[in-house]
């Protein structure tokens, strides 16, 4: 951070924080704008942001909940490899390799680039998305069943992909002829250098209008408000050491369950979080890198702290993370990473676990957890042409202590993203969607006086033969947890319905499964814990979830402890429904 004896009034220092944060959101826009790919334009699976000239994050757009802080790595390392003046105007690097700041997998791809003023660096504008296709053994390049990294696709190590403005024409040949879908790739590729030039341009302008001095000093004061701000939520949080204990279903090569733990210690001046103990990295690419498990730890501590507050590395001063090295969530190099995502919202939850209880206000019961990843490859049935579906898919959020879970809605790590919708997915892609509902669980999950949100059905039907799709659900094992007798939740799961009429599953994980024309892949997502007693919640709530679907007159009664007539919804309370 750079200081500056400069004494600037503060409405012109609020006048440039906003002026930057704002550059932030445009460089958002402009890449969502300009991308080739549905898992952008329409998913928003990306990051978008600006840094200081050392790395420190100003502000940061996000899709993805779970790449808050990747940006900073990225930039970072970039320091690192391009020490002193070896970086230029106009040079932009490449970099996804997530044991060099990439910190996720492969298929993320970084780009980072220097702004100077008047020969000066006074920051970094970078952006990090997901691209359809970096090669790799599968389509989508992410797989469940990658044993080392270099089976999951191409690695870009901070390379300069513009040398002072000049493109490197031997790297868009390598990914034009390493990539299933060039177009694709390098169209959103070259929508990232956009919305660098966005930022570019706008911290320039701002440069013109208002002085370096002016900038750097806003920017100091922007990340010294940042700190002031968390430090000041920090001191409202329960004081003392909380515990949680959880487990990775899988690693998709037929290892696991692992465990994972962590100890939260919060004191007036530090949130730490301590996994040591948790298990060491594992043979299949259930693997997260050290940047992503700091990346899902600022998550959770932003969401427990202040979640309206603007992200910036001053936010996140009083957070401290200890790890082994090479556990599962601090994993070294070559070991496969494809479905990091898993581990890191393993590590948030922990998180979310241990607290959750002490915060009511801030945390509700276990949610369905899993990014639930589908790639779905083949060809289509109208034009003839490869297609490839690489998609999330949302689930069912726990209830909380005043208000029930959220339906059909994104993991923790997802944050605010969104479906593909039907008409785009239909299409684009060689499936039709036979259907898309909420979850009917009709076993009790997810009651509680408040309940647990629904899971959904997503069915993929097969136009053509010789489809293939690749499914990595997590939480199909070990349920979202409940909170004060709150029932637990019910496991993320999918089948494969045949034409013959055959049905196989259910499934957690399964890699590449062939599917043939009007085969179906029912996807079904976890509904979310309750929370309290189910027999606190009031009766004619009762009778509206019963006429809702979102329960059944038995699970009513057996759960509820109240007796839905379906004729005319009258109802009547049993007697155990007060014995508590």
């Amino acid at each position: 951070m750079t200081t500056l004896n400069t004494q600037i009034d503060p409405f012109t220092l609020e006048i440039v924080k906003d002026a930057l944060l704002s550059a932030g959101d445009e460089m958002f826009v402009a890449l969502a704008r300009t991308s080739m790919s549905p898992i952008i334009y329409e998913v928003l699976d990306y990051a978008s942001g600006l840094t200081d000239a050392e790395g420190n994050l100003l502000t940061q757009g996000n899709g993805v909940t779970g790449f808050i802080g990747m940006l900073t790595f990225m930039v970072k390392e970039t320091l690192k490899k391009y020490p002193g003046d070896k970086l230029k105007e106009g040079d932009i690097m490449i970099i996804n390799d997530p044991y060099q700041g990439g910190g996720s997998h492969l298929s993320d791809v970084g780009l980072v680039m220097p702004i100077f003023y008047q020969g000066k660096l006074i920051a970094f504008s970078a952006n990090k998305a997901h691209w359809t296709e970096v090669g790799g053994k599968d389509p989508g390049s992410f797989t469940n069943d990658s044993v080392d990294i270099f089976q999951e696709g191409l690695q870009f190590s901070c390379l300069k992909l513009y040398d002072e403005g000049k493109l490197n024409e031997a790297i868009v040949e390598i990914i034009r002829s390493n990539v299933r879908f060039p177009d694709l790739s390098l169209g959103d590729m070259f929508a990232q250098v956009a919305a660098l030039r966005t930022g570019e341009k706008r911290v320039k302008e701002l440069c013109d209008k208002h002085s370096v001095a002016t900038i750097l000093a806003a920017i100091d004061y922007h990340l010294a408000h940042g700190e002031a701000m968390a430090k000041q939520e920090l001191a409202k949080l329960p004081k003392g050491e909380f515990y949680a204990e959880d487990f990775i279903d899988t690693d998709g090569i037929g290892n696991g369950p692992f465990p994972i733990k962590v100890k939260v210690t919060i004191t007036d001046d530090e949130f730490i979080c301590d996994f040591r103990g948790s298990s060491p990295q594992v043979p299949g690419p259930v693997n997260c890198s050290y940047t992503g498990l700091v990346s899902a730890v600022r998550a959770i501590f932003l969401a427990i702290t202040n979640p309206a507050q603007d992200v910036n590395d001053g936010v996140f001063k009083p957070l401290k993370i200890i790890v082994d090295p090479r556990s599962i969530m601090s994993a070294e190099r070559p070991v496969p990473v494809s479905n990091y995502f898993e581990t890191l919202l393993g590590s948030l939850d922990l998180v979310w676990k241990a607290l959750a209880p002490h915060i009511p206000s801030r945390l509700t019961a276990g949610q369905f957890l899993s990014v639930c990843a589908v790639t779905l490859s083949g060809t289509h049935h109208d034009t003839g042409e490869p297609f490839l579906i690489v998609e999330p898919s949302v689930g069912g959020w726990g209830g909380g202590n005043d208000a029930d879970g959220a339906s059909g809605q994104f993991c923790f790590s997802d944050g605010e993203t969104y479906n593909v919708p039907i008409e785009v997915a239909e299409t684009r892609y060689g499936v039709l969607i036979d259907e898309y509902s909420l979850r009917e669980d009709r076993n009790g999950a997810g009651a509680g006086e408040y309940i647990g949100g629904k899971g959904v059905i997503r069915s993929y039907r097969a136009m053509t033969d010789n489809q293939a799709v690749t499914v990595t659900f997590g939480r199909n094992k070990f349920l979202p947890w409940g909170i004060d007798n709150g029932n637990y939740g019910s496991p993320n799961e999918f089948y494969i319905k045949k034409a013959s009429g055959e049905i196989d599953g259910p499934y957690g994980v399964y890699p590449r499964y062939k599917l043939n024309k009007n085969d179906v892949v029912q996807l079904i997502t976890g509904t979310g814990g309750g929370y309290g007693d189910p027999r606190n919640r009031p009766a004619e709530q009762v009778v509206r979830d019963v006429k809702n679907g979102y329960f059944s007159k038995e699970e009513a009664e057996t759960f509820f402890y109240v007796r839905v007539d379906e004729m005319d919804y009258s109802y009547e309370e049993l007697p155990k429904r007060n014995a508590q």
